[in-house]
């Protein structure tokens, strides 16, 4: 058996939150689990007993009373069980109720860092006042229950401000990170006809400003629901830039006000709006509820990560990621949000582990890219190493999502970082705003392998035939709602996009669109999208060991392959990587890489060919962008395949557009 990374400790194994919750199971519901396994089928199958003990074991404030846990669809198609579920029906609640119940003068709310700036502190009293001037400006602008409030703001405090006003009124807030094109967001924001737009004048990254003042004019006159703009001047770019009968936020914070009320609004309402990426059209808005989110966010944070009171919680992302809005949750849970505007790298690779010392974090997060980055990206390419030069005393847990994170990646954490910090790979997407599957505070860490599947949440591996399977590879699918699944996607009347996003390969079950595998311990690999993954004579595998074992090789700086079918019924796998600087591809180097896939993975899976690009393309969020390269190389036209405005470096494309123009590869052939 695989020898683990990391043991909860004593401590840990008897004080977690988590152990907290099953002792209060048998105290108050005489219910007894031998294990975190027996736990979870429990959860899995007696879904309102669960859900109705997570209301109750996180006290949730209601100002009405529910009538029913669970309500679903009438039995028969389409999608009975999921579609059209409505949890605690008749509860009314406010997301923003639930945080500021935590206000307290013993730790700050917000401790803040832009990059190559010091930190500094927002107390509770100070989030309080602002939050209720912001809510009151939006009330007197005629912003009630439902209207919407979008945002095109950096990570910094205004951003988390001006969330709480707009759940403290019930309104539905959707953000976009200023990195997106302005196509890319009024695609977005169109769909829902905002009321209010908040709008940054620009923001820092690796150094330089980034002027924003024209977008936001062309923003403006693309939004025509938009009745009050509030500027937000982050970059100190000349007032006269600033858009043209818009409210300076300084005088927004000074609205006058009696204080910080909350709206109750009922339990399957909407809180927030997030989209999908959009690679492959127009982006999905994804509405989910304030109640769903609500008992989701308690869930996951305090079980599965055990964020505590007074706690601090960081997470890497832009406001345009869910991690945004999970990082901010943590504030459910009385902890102190820790935020960070700028690149990561800026100006070194230490930033972050710089602002992790600084700012005592506890709970520190990222994308697996990230980590990546640090393990192969350090000082004259050696991997970074932060236990040699942090101490880093109060970190408890790391973080890791948004792709996985390859065993070597394990690895280098309890190497290079902390020996006995507790590391958590999560997976889950915007879709439910939070994770599928994540932590255990009562299980090994092993390398590779994600602890356990998440309370409540029914997933298991399916075949081809739809049915479960354990230790091969499968679809990912989920069996049994979940509160925060969408409520619906804005403009899709009769489910169509939402139906067909899900639920069109196997009957009543969630397909998620990820290739796993679930483990001998009842953890989870995840092997990459499953839209992606490679099917080669027969046998279906995910990208993420393929790019293990080619980024192990010192020359490759990063990686991408592609399967693609090919007339008569051929498949073509190329693999495209990216080098190191001075290194060029060469017979002997082309040698290596295959050599170091068949020996650490399998002599099927060597590609057909290897090509040298410049960059490999990315979403916004830090994802390898499979299938738009998928689907060039099998003739679809490249202006139709991706929104470039969604991409992090959109002139990645066209290296595999100019080899195929070239002919230098021309499987559509």
């Amino acid at each position: 058996m695989t020898t683990p990374l990391w043991k909860p400790n004593r401590f840990l194994a008897e004080h977690s939150t988590l152990k907290k919750y099953t002792e209060w199971l048998f105290i108050k519901r005489g219910l007894y689990f031998r294990d975190y396994d027996d736990l979870w089928d429990w959860s899995v199958t007696d879904l309102e007993d669960f859900w109705e003990s997570i209301y109750q074991f996180f006290d949730v404030q209601s100002h009405t009373p529910y009538f029913d846990v669970l309500d679903r669809p009438q039995p028969g198609p389409p999608n009975w069980g999921m579609l059209g579920t409505r949890w605690f029906t008749g509860a009314t609640v406010n997301y923003a109720e639930h945080i500021f119940r935590h206000k307290s003068v013993q730790h700050p709310a917000l401790i803040f860092q832009a990059e190559g700036r010091d930190p500094f502190q927002m107390s509770w009293h100070v989030l309080e006042r602002q939050v209720a001037a912001v809510a009151a400006y939006l009330r007197d602008a005629g912003v009630g229950m439902g209207d919407r409030v979008v945002s095109v703001l950096p990570n910094i405090p205004e951003t988390v401000v001006s969330f709480l006003a707009t759940a403290s009124l019930g309104a539905v807030w959707s953000s976009c990170s200023p990195d997106f094109g302005t196509a890319s967001i009024v695609d977005r924001f169109r769909q829902i006809e905002p009321k209010v737009l908040l709008a940054v004048d620009g923001y820092f990254y690796n150094g330089k400003l980034i002027d924003k003042t024209a977008v936001m004019q062309e923003l403006r006159q693309a939004l025509p629901t938009v009745e009050r703009v509030i500027w937000v001047p982050y970059a100190d770019l000349p007032a006269q830039n600033r858009l043209t009968g818009s409210d300076l936020w300084a005088e927004v914070v000074q609205t006058p006000n009696t204080g910080l009320y909350f709206e109750p609004v009922p339990f399957n309402d909407p809180i927030w709006v997030l989209y999908s990426s959009g690679t492959t059209g127009k982006p999905k808005a994804i509405t989910h509820s304030v109640g769903g989110c609500l008992l989701e966010h308690l869930k996951a944070l305090a079980l599965h990560q055990d964020v505590r009171p007074g706690e601090r919680y960081f997470w890497y992302s832009t406001t345009g990621w869910m991690m945004w809005n999970f990082g901010l949750a943590s504030m459910l849970l009385g902890a102190t949000l820790v935020l960070y505007e700028g690149a990561p790298a800026y100006p070194n690779l230490n930033a972050l582990w710089d602002l992790a010392e600084r700012a005592q974090v506890n709970h520190f997060g990222g994308g697996a890219a990230y980590f990546v980055s640090c393990m192969r990206g350090g000082v004259d390419g050696e991997p970074l190493r932060p236990i040699r030069t942090h101490t880093l005393t109060s970190l408890r847990t790391i973080g890791s999502t948004g792709s996985p994170l390859p065993p070597e990646g394990f690895r280098w954490v309890y190497e290079a970082v902390k020996k006995d910090v507790w590391l958590i790979s999560f997976s889950g997407g915007t879709d439910i705003c939070s994770g599928f599957v994540g932590g255990c505070p009562e299980v090994p860490v092993y390398a590779g392998e994600i602890q356990r599947r998440l309370l409540g949440c029914k997933l298991d591996a399916f075949n081809e035939a739809g049915e479960p399977v354990q230790n091969q590879l499968g679809e990912m699918v989920i069996r049994e709602p979940m509160p925060s699944m969408p409520i619906f996607f804005w403009n899709d009347p009769n489910q169509e996009r939402y139906r067909s996003s899900y639920f069109d390969t196997f009957p009543n079950v969630w397909r998620h669109g990820d290739f796993i595998r679930i483990t001998e311990h009842n953890g989870v690999v995840i092997y990459g999208r499953s839209d992606a993954t490679l099917n080669r004579d027969g046998v279906r595998i995910g990208t993420a060991e393929i790019y293990s074992a080619v980024e192990s090789v010192p020359e490759v700086a990063d990686s991408l392959v592609v399967g693609v079918d090919l007339p008569g019924g051929s498949y073509f796998m190329p693999l495209f990587v990216t080098l190191r600087d001075g290194q060029d591809l060469n017979d002997t180097l082309i040698g290596r890489i295959r050599q170091a896939i068949r020996t650490q993975y399998s002599p099927r899976h060597v590609p057909d060919a290897v090509y040298q690009v410049s960059e490999v393309p990315y979403t916004i969020s830090g994802k390898k962008m499979e299938m738009p390269v998928k689907k060039i190389l099998a003739g679809s036209d490249p202006q139709t395949v991706a929104s470039r405005d969604t991409m992090r470096n959109p002139a990645a494309l066209d290296g595999f557009v100019e080899l195929v123009a070239s002919g230098k590869i021309a499987v559509a052939k």
